[in-house]
């Protein structure tokens, strides 16, 4: 299915309308501009979206929404409770197959990422599998409700200026062809992998756009009547020709085949409907009735832009970084970008006063993009050399699939099979990657699977259960979460799964964690920071033994030990839920106020 029109409208000739003023305006529509501007919204800042096409693509595209973005979407009101109820349930997802066909051969399985109820005692929001633009509509539909945010869908960038300490943006109405100008304090360009703001910045990028072209087809079939028992998120389909997987967002009737293709034999100008169909039977592996929805070519790149930002303009999601699909990490990296930019846009358009905070913005974000970007690659790497130990990288496809049949047969060359599948295991399990960077951190983690929590600056926040939801006015009011999906949980056990540490720290507020055993000391520091800060911010205390109790048991024990708490010490959390600082009983109160302000520039 063809592409959408890159058409651009010649600037000379068009008349100019009504120009239009707003604090930030937001280049493209799609999850990190949504979310953003959901999020600017509850941070009282006005913005406007501006999307180049009147809809969205309908194909699922990515799937994954991480145990961190849905901490993310908790604490800022989307209720995760619902967003669990849309997508794949988890008794679907659970499983990465690898097989021959879906109706071939089985040759083995994995976990898909980490969705056992022990990894609840890392997050208290496990892995959610939803295609991309069901939580799409999810965020859209709650922008309706924020009254803070306009969406302009058919309008294009066409090119931007600074001028003093505003951007001008020149838009296209592409509905009646015409030019008009945006003025805003701030620009974010959520505008994708080809962005064309990073183009007209002439922002570079680090990295390589691999040869390799894939197809995506997205087709409706009933497939939990071909799996039968077999169910899950992936399927791996080993038949060299397909080579690729198969993504089960609804076993009922919503998939989509991601593959490799021959581009000599099969050019993507001669892709058709029937040659789709065909590629889509032969990874089935039978005849079964579907409907071919769309093909779309795409190619595999690794890019991340050497500046996350000019000027008063700001790249997020792929329009900073661009991962291969092999890890689902382009998503969450991209919506824990707006995260990190949200409170910062807020805090300079509430104070007049210039800042250097939105250069943290870079020095947090570009290098978790590069340790996902060579993630991404690692994965890719390690499936293509399971492609070929199962010999199936051989150009003559009659060989190919008379290796792959004998190799998963045959005692003596299943067991290095069997090897490599077990070698796919960190692809499929990106734990310490969704949770467990800290910001400063410049060295690559050695698992992306392990996960240890971390109690210092620029750690997230590390997640522990609450006896109850917080009793302090000052603090999140956010409802239950509702973990009844995993069913290995008792009653009890669910009782306890309400509330988290993470449910403390508000997204427009820093916040201060001490032990009530210590309230007078901190108490005092207190009062004296907020006195010493601009109005507008705010500066909240969560007192352990007062407005919180963690449910007994090591993780309570860890936890108070990590922060250090039972020896005096507090910690000061930013909006966005990471540690700016860990302080000692013996900090003095100019410390903590140099340390807050300087973190703001002011």
């Amino acid at each position: 299915m063809a592409p959408h029109s890159d058409h651009e409208a010649d600037v000379s000739t068009l008349e100019t309308l009504q120009d239009v003023e707003v604090p930030v305006l937001i280049v493209g529509g799609g999850p990190t501009g949504l979310l953003l501007a959901h999020m600017l919204s509850r941070l009282g800042v006005q913005s406007l979206i501006i999307e180049r096409y009147p809809t969205r693509l309908a194909a699922p595209k990515a799937h994954a929404l991480s145990p961190r973005t849905l901490e993310i979407c908790r604490q800022f009101d989307l209720d995760v409770n619902e967003i669990r109820k849309l997508g794949t349930n988890k008794d679907d997802a659970y499983w990465v197959n690898f097989v021959t066909s879906l109706t071939g051969k089985y040759v083995g399985s994995l976990p898909y990422e980490r969705m056992d109820a022990e990894v609840l005692e890392q997050s208290p929001t496990m892995i959610h599998n939803v295609p991309q633009p069901t939580f799409e509509q999810f965020v859209a539909a709650r922008l309706k409700r924020d009254g803070k945010v306009e969406v302009r869908k058919n309008h294009s960038y066409v090119g931007c200026e600074q001028v003093g300490d505003e951007v001008l943006t020149k838009v296209e109405d592409r509905e009646i062809g015409r030019i008009y100008e945006i003025r805003s304090r701030h620009v974010v360009a959520c505008d994708g992998a080809k962005s064309k703001v990073r183009e007209t910045l002439g922002i570079d990028c680090e990295g390589e756009s691999s040869y390799e072209t894939m197809m995506t087809i997205h087709f409706n079939a009933d497939l939990r009547s071909v799996l039968g028992e077999q169910v899950g998120m992936l399927h791996w389909v080993m038949d060299p020709e397909v080579s690729g997987f198969i993504i089960g967002y609804d076993l009922d009737g919503n998939q989509v085949l991601i593959c490799n293709f021959d581009s000599e034999k099969h050019p993507v100008k001669s892709w058709n409907e029937q040659h789709a169909r065909k590629v889509v039977t032969a990874a089935i592996g039978k005849p079964v009735p579907f409907d071919v929805l769309s093909w779309r070519p795409w190619v595999l790149s690794r890019k991340v832009a050497e500046s996350y930002s000019q000027g008063n303009v700001f790249l997020a999601g792929d329009a900073a970084h661009a991962f291969p699909p092999t890890g689902g990490l382009g998503l969450n990296t991209g919506l824990a970008d707006v995260h990190n930019l949200a409170y910062k846009l807020a805090h300079l358009h509430h104070n007049t006063a210039n800042s250097p905070l939105l250069s943290t913005y870079q020095s947090d974000r570009r290098q978790i993009a590069l340790i996902s970007a060579q993630q991404s690659v690692k994965n890719g790497q390690q499936i293509f050399g399971l492609l070929k130990t199962l010999g199936t990288t051989d150009p003559d496809i009659e060989i190919a699939k008379k290796n792959l049949y004998q190799r998963i047969t045959d005692p003596t060359t299943r067991l290095e099979v069997l090897k490599g599948i077990e070698g796919q295991r960190e692809h499929f399990d990106n734990l310490g990657l969704h949770i467990g960077y800290v910001y400063g951190d410049i060295e690559y983690p050695a698992s992306a699977s392990l996960y240890v929590p971390s109690y210092r600056a620029g750690a997230r926040l590390p997640h522990a259960w609450l006896l109850h939801a917080p009793t302090s006015s000052h603090l999140p009011k956010l409802p239950a979460i509702d973990n009844s999906y995993v069913s290995e949980l008792s009653e009890s056990a669910l009782e306890q799964k309400q509330y988290s540490t993470l449910d403390l720290c508000a997204f427009d507020a820093f916040t201060l964690i001490f032990s009530s055993t210590f309230a007078l000391h901190w108490e005092e520091a207190l009062a004296q920071l907020r006195s010493s800060l601009p109005t507008p911010l705010k500066v909240n205390a969560a007192v352990l033994g007062r407005d919180f109790e963690l449910v007994p048991g090591a993780r309570k024990s860890e936890w108070v030990m990590g922060l250090q708490l039972n020896h005096g010490a507090a910690v000061l959390v930013r909006p966005d839920q990471h540690l700016l600082n860990c302080y000692g009983k013996e900090t003095s109160v100019e410390g903590v106020i140099k340390g807050l302000k300087g973190h703001l520039g002011l």
